[in-house]
């Protein structure tokens, strides 16, 4: 059986940390991204595994814009954003997906930084736990963010930011979610879902592709907490300097909102953003990942109901036995990716590379069953809102005709 947790890699922030402590003395915006993109380029070539990122200077077309967008909001282009660069409009759509929500203004980034910690925390995810606690210790302060990292919500001192974070760290348990918090305006929940849906996206590709960690295990508690300090003063303009709404947009063709997103209608460029990246993960999936592959991803997300799996990856094994032989390794890499991400190890993309080489089909298949389990998710919280069933939709079709992800039910048509 080819499986198993991912052998940990060395975490490199720690190892440039004199460069971190110098840049938080730097006041000047210039400053500060001079000694940044020094780290970078090392941080970027050992963090990501399995695929080659498009260098910066080598960047062209809709690579080199995004790009340029991301690095003049984040100082640099991280490592989440340059693993989907041999696959340049999943890049695009990764993109809009977690920067739309976050650039609202109708919720706090306080709030929409404990979400995506917290969702971390759901999917086991250390590097993405890390980096969304290091921006709390600026926003929210020490105490808060230790409570999201340590899974322990309950302790959080700040009701409404406790209510939002119990609610996300139980989005995707279908018996056990925590209500919404209570009041909330179209606008305020197409952020927070946004956050929700996009950062369970997010954080399933990171534990694929990225290290287990952005800061060192062996850290003690007081030098973890004084390097989650220094971070933090470090990425304050990035934290703090508002964004203008829908700039990502346009990188994508415009494409209409499925039935089960409309939860997106609050925020106008969120649901700009969430109708062009789904169009663009569907048309990925249909060109990189086997039709047979894609319904049984999906029989399997309709039938979860948020239940960890446990270690053994045999459930896997035995969804997968019936397949073609060539379709084993996808339907493998697949489904590990949309329900235990942190599962996917060397052994499995090895095994997907005896059949599709490509940084490019790699990229593709992790992309589109993120995003599945996203997007039920999503349609989960919506419907658990207005006490009713998820929405079976009836979205476009994409390029192949046979197949439509349209709402965990309508692919039985093609079955």
């Amino acid at each position: 059986m080819i499986g198993g947790t991912r052998t940990p890699t060395p975490p490199i922030l720690w190892r440039s940390s004199g460069w971190l402590r110098a840049a938080c003395h730097h006041r000047n915006r210039r400053e500060r991204l001079v000694v940044v993109s020094r780290v970078a380029s090392s941080v970027v070539q050992r963090q990501i595994r399995y695929v080659a990122p498009v260098p910066l200077p080598d960047a062209t077309g809709l690579v080199r814009e995004v790009y340029a967008q991301i690095a003049d909001e984040m100082l640099l282009v991280v490592p989440p954003a340059q693993l989907h660069s041999p696959s340049p409009d999943v890049l695009a759509a990764y993109w809009m997906l977690s920067r739309e929500p976050l650039a609202g203004t109708a919720v706090g980034r306080a709030a929409k930084e404990a979400v995506a910690a917290a969702v971390a925390v759901a999917n086991i995810c250390p590097y993405c736990v890390e980096m969304h606690t290091v921006g709390m210790y600026d926003l929210s302060g020490e105490h808060e963010a230790e409570a999201v990292a340590g899974d322990r919500v309950e302790s959080m001192i700040d009701p409404a930011l406790r209510a939002m974070t119990a609610w996300a760290r139980t989005a995707h348990q279908l018996d056990d979610a925590a209500p919404e918090p209570p009041g909330l305006a179209a606008a305020e929940r197409a952020e927070l879902l946004g956050v929700v849906v996009g950062f369970h996206y997010v954080s399933r590709v990171v534990n694929v592709f990225l290290s287990n960690f952005l800061l060192p295990p062996g850290l003690g508690p007081r030098s973890r907490r004084r390097m989650k300090q220094g971070i933090s003063r470090l990425l304050r303009p990035m934290l703090r300097t508002p964004r203008a709404g829908g700039r990502s947009v346009g990188l994508l063709p415009a494409a209409p909102i499925p039935v089960d997103m409309t939860w997106s209608a609050g925020n106008e460029d969120i649901a700009a953003a969430v109708a062009r990246s789904c169009r663009t993960f569907e048309l990925a999936g249909a060109r990189s990942v086997p039709a047979g592959v894609r319904r049984l991803v999906l029989d399997r997300l309709e039938a979860w109901r948020g239940e960890d799996t446990g270690l053994s990856t045999t459930w896997c094994e035995d969804l997968i036995a019936d397949l073609p032989a060539h379709e084993r390794a996808a339907g493998r890499l697949a489904l590990l990716t949309a329900v235990s991400s942190y599962q996917v190890g060397e052994g499995v993309i090895s095994e997907f590379r005896r059949f599709d080489p490509s940084d490019a089909g790699l990229v593709d298949t992790v992309a589109w069953s993120a995003f599945a389990a996203a997007r039920l998710i999503g349609n989960r919280l919506a419907a658990a809102r207005a006490d009713a069933p998820p929405v079976v939709s009836d979205f476009a079709e994409v390029e192949d005709p046979e197949w439509r992800m349209s709402g965990w039910q309508r692919h039985r048509r093609a079955a």
